[in-house]
């Protein structure tokens, strides 16, 4: 098993997100790692948990990543946040990362969950799964 590619995949996973123009015009630049100190937007898409699992084969070290991207509202309604949430799976769904280390094999939309939370919160977390592999074990 290799975690060390997890720091790359969120890099990417993120820079993926902040460089998504459908994104952006729904979101702006209310795209989080972590959330900042006071207000936060009404409508904003954070990066969330993440679970590895061991994933190598005869060819090398690597590891099966599923993580969550959660959008989060304070409108009253889902509709904002089911755009967003719909533009973060188009955004991760064909693959398309560049990571600093190891090799992505593909990455797989897997579920979602729409919640209302307490303070009058709409929440959808997206799990996707990202099979790596690390071409540079050390």
């Amino acid at each position: 098993m290799s975690y060390a590619m997890s720091a790359s995949l969120q890099a990417a996973v993120y820079a993926a997100l902040q460089g998504d123009a459908p994104l952006g015009a729904l979101v702006g630049d209310a795209i989080y790692d972590a959330l900042p100190g006071g207000t936060v937007p009404p409508l904003y898409v954070a990066l969330g948990p993440e679970k590895v699992t061991e994933a190598g084969d005869g060819s090398g070290p690597g590891a099966l990543h599923e993580f969550v991207v959660s959008v989060v509202t304070s409108d009253s309604g889902f509709h904002a946040a089911k755009e967003a949430a719909g533009a973060v799976s188009d955004t991760l769904h064909d693959g398309a990362l560049t990571l600093g280390r190891g090799r992505l094999v593909g990455l797989w939309f897997r579920k979602a969950r729409a919640t209302r939370e307490s303070g009058g919160l709409r929440r959808i977390d997206l799990t996707f799964r990202a099979r790596l592999e690390d071409t540079d074990p050390a």
